[in-house]
Formats: structure tokens, sequence, C-alpha cells
């Protein structure tokens, strides 16, 4: 009998093992794939919080520099409302050096093959090449039966712990019918890798690199931005670039889906088609629908969870899946080990709930990021505010937390629960802040102004990036919060042309921005 059966051997499961066999070595792991050989994915650009668990929890700092590429952050580019501006004079959001904080860009099928090369080593026991059957699913403290089928015949399991990592298929997701649409963010996406990209940092003349101190360009998640969609290049360690399209467009029409139209689509942008000159597409994925949400993460009666894509998935801007790896795994790494320790039912019952209610409230708080917004996507004025919200309160509450273990820890959790009403319609507020700003702009012909010849440093307004992951107590985090909140709002009453200058923009209390309104 397994002490725990992972379903699924790509990046959630694999991390899961690893942390399951670091944290408590005498349990027995199985870890059950259906494919026999690991293959090309998207989601390969990582951020603070998920880079963080890979250095920290699973001590792969030195994997990772040697055989995988580290991330110059985040990097937007705006265009003309023709996409017919020279890259080197797009307007641009982002750094002038490596962060201080590490993150990566990761081949996936590479990091996979390697996770399970290690767990192999770490006696993981492998099963890939094939198909979980015939589940009986334990209740009230019964183990899991299963049947894992293979060419060769079959053999009957049991496991204490089932985990769910089967990704969008969702092994247990789907017979529990935990699955939830997201009905309010309906976009998809395509994707592919090429060969011989242009190397953005041999383009444009020495002003264009010189503004960001010749820091490495082609290392950032490179991101170019329009009205309705975006377009994204992560690179990948050997010469080869994922490039993808995220769009409401990209759902609804099965030609860019397609070889040929995703080629064509790619073309008719200045920029875009003068990296690609040359590069060739080795691969082509996509998914009309991206978004859905669950009905329950874990329930610790019955010793089962879900991890990654098999729970839920957002929207790969701001690359927020992984980071949900980061918090699931944690939570269920540590159901599993106070199991084992002996921790009595009711107790862990009762330590799920909490877990399983803050990733219902992250995951809401993240869909928020996005529903109702792409169409604000494509102003580098508008952008500027929505960076400095929304980067800004990523590294200020979620980082922070995360840097520090406070979501492992029960009375944190209850307090951040308990302001979960205030976060989420502070945040509410703001999306239907930007929509105003996105809908006055393009009324006066604005939207495009400011999307050439300008440069926007990322860590301008978000000064206090360095002490993330010290010491910071909880005013001074409540005090930067009200910090933001009231420069963005400074920012899009100049827009709206309410006022001339940030500067004219009286500051607000806290109160102001968790009412029912937000007055400008």
């Amino acid at each position: 009998m397994l002490d725990v059966a992972i379903v699924g051997g790509g990046l959630a499961g694999n991390l899961l093992a690893r942390q399951l066999r670091r944290a408590a070595p005498q349990l027995t792991i199985g870890l059950f794939e259906q494919e026999a050989a690991t293959s090309f994915k998207v989601g390969e650009a990582t951020v603070e919080i998920a880079a963080n668990y890979l250095v920290r929890r699973l001590g792969l700092s030195t994997y990772l520099y040697e055989h995988q590429l580290p991330k110059n952050g985040l990097r937007y580019f705006f265009d003309t409302a023709e996409r017919d501006c020279p890259l080197e004079q797009m307007s641009e959001v982002g750094s002038v050096s490596l962060p201080f904080h590490p993150a990566f860009q990761l081949d996936r099928a590479r990091f996979e093959a390697d996770l399970l090369a290690m767990n192999r080593r770490d006696g993981v026991h492998l099963h890939t090449g094939t198909r979980v059957e015939d589940l009986e699913l334990g209740t009230g403290g019964a183990g899991h039966r299963f049947t894992v089928a293979r060419d060769s015949g079959a053999t009957r399991c049991e496991a204490r712990w089932l985990i769910d990592a089967a990704g969008r298929n969702g092994f247990l997701a789907r017979r529990l019918g935990l699955r939830l649409d997201e009905e309010r963010h309906r976009i998809g996406s395509v994707w592919g890798r090429f060969e011989a990209v242009v190397d953005i940092d041999g383009l444009g003349p020495e002003e264009f690199r010189s503004r960001i101190r010749h820091a490495p360009r082609r290392l950032s998640t490179i991101h170019f931005w329009y009205r309705g969609y975006w377009i994204w290049f992560i690179p990948l360690r050997g010469g080869r670039t994922s490039v993808g399209v995220t769009g409401a467009r990209v759902g609804r029409e099965r030609k860019l889906r397609t070889r040929e139209g995703f080629l064509r689509f790619l073309e008719r942008h200045h920029a875009i088609a003068t990296l690609l000159r040359g590069a060739r597409l080795l691969d082509l994925g996509s998914l009309a629908r991206i978004a859905y949400g669950t009905k329950r993460f874990v329930r610790a009666e019955d010793r089962w969870g879900l991890t990654g894509e098999a729970a839920t998935a957002a929207d790969p801007l701001y690359s927020p899946g992984s980071d949900f790896i980061a918090l699931e795994n944690d939570f269920l790494s540590d159901l599993i080990v106070r199991d084992a320790a002996g921790e009595s039912v009711a107790a862990l019952a009762e330590r799920a709930d909490l877990y399983d209610d803050f990733l219902k409230f992250r995951q809401r708080a993240t869909m928020l990021l996005y529903e109702g917004l792409y169409d604000t996507l494509g102003s580098f004025e508008i952008a500027c505010a929505k960076w400095d919200l929304d980067i800004g309160l990523y590294y200020n509450l979620w980082v922070t937390a995360y840097f520090r273990d406070q979501h492992l820890d029960a009375a944190f959790l209850r307090a951040q629960l308990r302001l979960e009403p205030f976060v989420l319609r502070s945040m509410a507020h703001f999306r239907t802040l930007f929509r105003h700003v996105a809908k006055t702009l393009e009324a006066r012909g604005d939207y495009h102004r400011a999307n050439t010849g300008r440069f926007y440093h990322g860590l301008t307004n978000i000064d206090f990036a360095e002490r993330v992951g010290g010491e910071r107590s909880e005013a001074e985090v409540m005090a930067t919060t009200l910090d933001l909140f009231n420069r963005v709002r400074a920012q899009a009453a100049v827009l709206l042309g309410k006022v001339p200058s940030v500067a004219a923009v009286e500051p607000q209390p806290m109160s102001a921005f968790l009412g029912r309104h937000l007055v400008l």
C-alpha cells in the first residue's frame, strides 16, 4: 500500500513527489503518468513565488541556473493602432537590471524529464506509460483502490492519499464533478516553439539598448500588448523561443488556432514579424477555453487533493499557474506530513478547510486581474497604472506572505479570510476604474497616444521590492497597500483629465477604497 499516489507526472505532480520525499522520506510515494515521454508544454515562465518554492522548498537552484534560463522580469511593448511601429520606437515597461528576487524560464519538457529522473533516484515509485482506471475512492479514512494498466498487463494498487495532478483532464476532478466554468473570462490561446528568432538584444540603436542599461531584454518574458489580446516571447535554453497569442478572439476563431492562421496573424504585426524573420515554427498547441475553477481543492477526511491544472486555471498573463502549484503543493504536503505524524482527523479537516478557503480566495482575486480588462491592455498609459497596482500588490501582499511561510500559519489565514470581501471589493473597484479610463481614452482618440517613444522602469513605484522576504510589519504592509491605491487612483484621475498631475490629487484613507463605490 502506498502512502501517497499522485496521478499525473507533469510539473505539479513531479514537484509534489519531490517535496514529499524531502519533507517525509519515510513515506512511500507512487507517481503515475500516462505518457511514456515528456513533451513541449506552455507555462514556461515563473514568477517570484514559484521560483522561491523551487529554490527554497525543493533545493533546485543549482539545477535551474545550470539547465534552465534565468528570467529578467516582465517586459511590455506597445504598438500603434495600425500595428506598424518598429520595435525600437515602441513604448516599453520593464526592468533595467536582473531582478533582486530570482525567477526562471523553463523548458517544460526538459524540466519534467529531469524531475522524473530525480524522483526515480530519490525512491519515488514511477509508473510511466500507464493508465489509472477502475478507481474505488475511499471515504472515512479507507484507502483508495485503483488499477494501473499498461501494455504488459494490469496491477491493482491502494493508497492512503490520492492526489490528482493529471492536468486539465482532471482524473479526480471530473469524477467528483468539481470543475467550475469561468463564464466571465472566455479567452483562448495559441502557441508554438520557434527556432532562429531574431535576438532582440541585437536590434535598434545604442539609445534603445542603453535606456535599460544594456540589461538582457531577451531573458525577459516579453509581452506585446494590444487592445483585446497580447503576444508573448519566452526564451528557452538551447536557442528556441516560445511564442503565443492570448485573447477572446483566439478562443472564438478556430482558424487562428491553425498553423497557417497563427503565422499569418503574427506577420500582421511589424515588430513581431521583425523578430520572426527567418524563424521556423517547430510545433503548435492551442486552447479555445483557458479559465476554470474548482468546488474543492482538498478534503482531508477522505484524504484526496488536487494540484496544478487538475484544480484551476486562470490566465497566462502574470504566469500565476506555477504560483498556484507552489501553494497547493505546500498545503497538500503539510496535510500529508501531519497525517503521517498522527494528527487527528478533526484537526486535519479543520486545517484543510482553511487551506481550501484560502485557495478559493486566491483564485477569485487572481481572476479579478483579468475579467473584463482585456480591452485595456493596448494602452501604455493604462498599463503603467495597472503595473503599479498588480505587480505592487503581488509583491506587497502575496510574495511577502509566501516568502515568510505565513500561508502555513492558521491564524494568518483566518485573518486573511476575514479581509477577503474587502480585498475583492477594492480589486473590483480598480477593475471598473481601468475600464472607465480605457473607454474615455478611446472616445477621445487618445488610447494609443503614448504608445511610442516612452519607457517606464517597472520598479519606479515599487521601491520596497528588495525588502520583500525580510521583516516587514503588518503596519508597513498596510501603509504600502494604501500608498499603491492612492497612487493608481491619482494616475487614473490624470488620464481622465480631472487633474493636471498626480500631485494634485488628495490622498484618501483606506475606507475610501473598501466601500461600495470608489470616488475619484
